[in-house]
């Protein structure tokens, strides 16, 4: 097995870049060109807080998708896990992260699961606040608490931008609307999804999301709980099905622990009891995922020995 240190994660990300390639960058998002897609950065942090890092470690991107299990979580915490999965499903999906034909060609008419654009908006509506500045707060709040990171803030452009590009999730949300799926105020649960894409965030603090997570949902100054063990359980095996979209069925055999990715290229890894990762590496394949991103999270569990399906005695 390889030893983990910075100088194996320099050879690690230069092993993977050139996978980047195969991807392009999302240039709906403000300043993304394809000046970006050699960018390839890692950070990963221990229980014991040793933190490695290698590349475009401090470049910052949005969220995006990796919003979606801070949300959940939140969902979680606020209605419990019978109601939020009345509003949205658990199982993996085949099509598109922002699929109209998976809302209305099954028998289900709510989204297949939380990490698709339409569970996320249903899971932001079910997000306690007296109003969204509240909610919002209460979602930043908390990012900041469990990634001990108070200089976390929305990207005004980037926000403006989801809103500005922003047809296609009104179009699943108003469908959502129209057949009962989403029984609160649309452009409410909209605007909320659209602020938590925007925050900006490096790899160090995806990786504190990781490890928070991999840690059993402690916070990283202290042994407090900031979770419920069982609502982790829950978002550890939804991004395990499904964080990587529909590439999620090949993550989990490949790589074999929970990711969860966002189309900016990033990537949040969290491996039970061993380490939390973040990724951003902004060339996306047409799935959503990070190509050289996902090829270095390959590379790390079998060099590392971290899938949770080995076999072998570590």
């Amino acid at each position: 097995m390889k030893q983990l240190s910075n100088d194996y994660l320099n050879k690690v990300i230069e092993d993977s870049r050139p996978y980047a390639v195969n991807g392009h960058v999302n240039t709906t998002l403000p300043n993304f060109d394809e000046t970006l897609r050699d960018k390839l950065g890692i950070s990963i942090i221990t229980p014991a807080l040793e933190q490695f890092s290698a590349g475009d470690s401090s470049h910052k991107v949005p969220m995006q998708s990796t919003s979606k299990i801070i949300a959940l979580m939140l969902a979680l915490q606020d209605f419990g896990k019978e109601r939020v999965f009345q509003a949205v499903g658990m199982e993996p999906t085949g099509e598109m992260f922002n699929s109209i034909s998976a809302l209305e060609s099954h028998d289900e008419v709510k989204p297949f699961n939380p990490m698709v654009n339409a569970g996320a908006i249903a899971v932001c509506s079910l997000i306690k606040g007296g109003n969204n500045d509240n909610r919002f707060e209460r979602y930043l709040h908390f990012l900041r608490n469990l990634t001990n990171n108070p200089n976390l803030e929305l990207d005004e452009k980037v926000y403006q931008a989801e809103i500005a590009n922003g047809a296609r999730n009104r179009s699943l949300a108003y469908f959502m609307q129209s057949t009962g799926a989403l029984i609160t105020d649309v452009e409410e649960a909209l605007d909320l999804y659209f602020r938590i894409n925007a925050v900006m965030m490096c790899c160090d603090d995806f990786a504190k999301v990781g490890l928070f997570l991999a840690r059993g949902g402690k916070a990283p100054d202290s042994n407090e709980k900031l979770i419920p063990p069982h609502h982790l359980r829950t978002v550890k095996a939804i991004m395990m099905t499904s964080g990587m979209y529909n590439s999620s069925g090949q993550f989990a055999v490949e790589a074999g622990f929970p990711c969860k990715s966002g189309v900016s290229g990033s990537i949040i890894g969290a491996v039970p009891g061993r380490m939390g990762i973040g990724v951003v590496g902004p060339a996306i394949d047409k799935k959503g995922n990070s190509t050289a991103g996902g090829a270095l999270i390959k590379k790390l569990s079998k060099d590392l020995k971290l899938n949770m399906f080995r076999t072998e005695i570590i």
